[in-house]
């Protein structure tokens, strides 16, 4: 998943970056409103965390130009101001969630599980398909009884997939969740990618889960056993 990070505090910007990476998610940060315009005209992101008070344009005004253009990106406000005015305002012009500084960088990776697992249609941090389990939460991904040990861009194009059961989805799609724009390297390493996320996820003789659409991308569905 990539997130977008909105914060003027260099220091807090800095944190939060490092936090969201450590848990896996592909992050984008800046440090005023109209640069996040810029991100968020160039890139499709799956959260976005913005804080209220940045100069140039604040977090109140991002939202509300960006779901006037409707743009539904599930948003989470960071803020200093925790006057029930502040809250409500922020919540009226679309947010998703709100989160009063100081605060628990667990909490903070817990609510954008719950909002983006709302904004999914999902009722747990579990996905599933056949006998594949992905846990959300804690990352760890289940094929019927073996555990699937995935390196961190393994696993964020396996939830990509997951979450889009069914649909295909394009490389671009795909290079959009596993890099920010500080990447600079070849799109083929998105084929490597797959070739080892098939290898231990399809295993001889199970169902085959992920399949390639010669020209237009990948898709995860219930298929034929594996060879």
């Amino acid at each position: 998943m990539r997130i977008l990070v909105a914060e003027d505090a260099p220091d807090m910007n800095r944190l939060i970056v490092k936090t969201l990476k450590k848990s896996g998610y592909s992050v984008d940060a800046c440090l005023d409103g109209e640069e996040a315009l810029s991100f968020l005209a160039g890139a499709d992101y799956d959260a976005l965390i913005l804080d209220v008070m940045m100069p140039k344009l604040d977090g109140f005004a991002l939202l509300a130009r960006i779901r006037a253009e409707g743009n539904t990106t599930p948003a989470l406000f960071l803020t200093a101001r925790d006057a029930v005015a502040d809250r409500v305002k922020g919540l009226d012009l679309g947010a998703d969630d709100y989160l009063v500084k100081p605060f628990d960088f667990e909490e903070l990776l817990a609510r954008i599980r719950a909002m983006t697992r709302k904004s999914a249609g999902l009722a747990s941090n579990l996905l599933t398909l056949a006998d594949l389990t992905v846990d959300t939460e804690r990352r760890t991904v289940r094929r019927g009884s073996r555990e699937v040990a995935l390196l961190p861009k393994e696993y964020t194009i396996l939830e990509t997939l997951l979450r889009n059961a069914g649909r295909v989805i394009s490389r671009e799609r795909l290079e959009n969740q596993i890099w920010n724009y500080e990447y600079s390297g070849s799109s083929n390493n998105v084929d490597g990618y797959i070739s080892r996320l098939r290898k231990k996820l399809d295993c001889e003789g199970e169902p085959r889960l992920l399949h390639t659409i010669r020209g237009v991308g990948w898709v995860l569905r219930e298929g034929e056993p594996s060879p």
